[in-house]
């Protein structure tokens, strides 16, 4: 099938590989070697700390790393961080380059939640590590320095589906206060019915033989698309989001996840949730990494002005924000 991408990313898409569908095992080799051969960011004015948190009752502790800006004083907003890689792949420290570059442009703690993964640790072991992780955050905010109040959920793609779940479950379980939930092209639906997951079997970085894969991996061979799947695992399943708080959902538009993205902006506003929803033209899942391109920018751009109004409540333009 052919794509009208924007014609910045047209050269890009054309380079990746044929689409596949996803074996965890190699998936994971094939990001731990990027992330090896990828430079080291320059953590100057940033400092870094590894930590272990207690886990989930009877579950291994928790891996954190924390990034705070050296030169910002007093209570900061945090940025909890939940990275991608559909339940299977991903860490830490492939996440690392971009978490130095959000603590550094938006003078913020972050907090960068080390999960295990599916097929090993399928749901809730995810979920229940990143809500351990965040229970930690919340409990250590005098020590952190961090303003418990101004806490963001940030999580693209996979991550951004656990950070709508997180969000959800700190709500039903009366946990940590969440400022704010940015969910970047977020797998939400294990349904797999929409629209654009129907029709994009064959785009770059993500398709439907890829989110196979992965919700089979996440909750068991088989059980995607029954009854049975808990809203923490799937939160377009959610029936009350009411009391949640607010959201930026994005979506691309040549991205299997693009209506599932649309359809939660959607029942978060019905809800009452304030929401602001950006679909992005001639884009796919993971476009963004195509930094020359316009677009790009223009998503990279608006991801740390919607953080930063929601930290610090400024506009770029240096304008208080009004309240939400």
């Amino acid at each position: 099938m052919s794509y009208a991408f924007d014609p910045e990313l047209a050269p890009s898409a054309a380079l990746l590989p044929p689409p596949v569908a996803l074996d965890p095992q190699e998936a994971r080799t094939q990001t731990a070697e990027l992330s090896a051969t990828a430079p080291e960011p320059d953590t100057g004015g940033i400092d870094v700390q590894d930590l272990l948190v207690p886990g989930p009752v009877g579950a291994p502790d928790v891996a954190v790393r924390v990034y705070r800006p050296q030169e910002e004083s007093g209570p900061l907003p945090a940025v909890y961080d939940i990275h991608g890689g559909g339940f299977i792949m991903g860490g830490i420290d492939a996440a690392h380059p971009g978490n130095v570059e959000l603590a550094r442009d938006l003078g913020a703690v972050v907090a960068s939640v080390e999960y295990r993964l599916a097929p090993e640790a399928p749901f809730p072991a995810p979920l229940e590590d990143c809500y351990a992780g965040l229970v930690w955050l919340a409990d250590n905010a005098t020590e952190l320095e961090v303003d418990p109040d101004r806490v963001a959920l940030h999580g693209i793609s996979a991550g951004g589906g656990l950070a709508a779940a997180l969000t959800l479950l700190a709500r039903d379980r009366g946990g940590p206060s969440i400022a704010f939930q940015y969910l970047g092209v977020p797998e939400l639906d294990d349904r797999l019915a929409t629209p654009s997951m129907r029709a994009f079997t064959d785009t770059p970085m993500w398709n439907r033989p890829n989110a196979d894969v992965s919700w089979n991996c996440y909750l068991g061979e088989g059980v995607a698309g029954s009854e049975d799947v808990s809203p923490y695992a799937a939160p377009a399943r959610a029936t009350d989001l009411a009391g949640l708080p607010p959201a930026y959902i994005s979506a691309m538009q040549f991205d299997p996840l693009r209506d599932e993205g649309i359809a939660y902006a959607m029942a978060l506003l019905a809800a009452g949730v304030t929401v602001e929803l950006h679909v992005f033209p001639g884009t796919f899942h993971g476009s963004v990494m195509v930094k020359q391109a316009e677009v790009s920018r223009r998503e990279a751009t608006e991801r740390l002005s919607v953080l930063r109004r929601a930290l610090h409540g400024v506009r770029e333009d240096g304008a208080a924000a009004p309240r939400r």
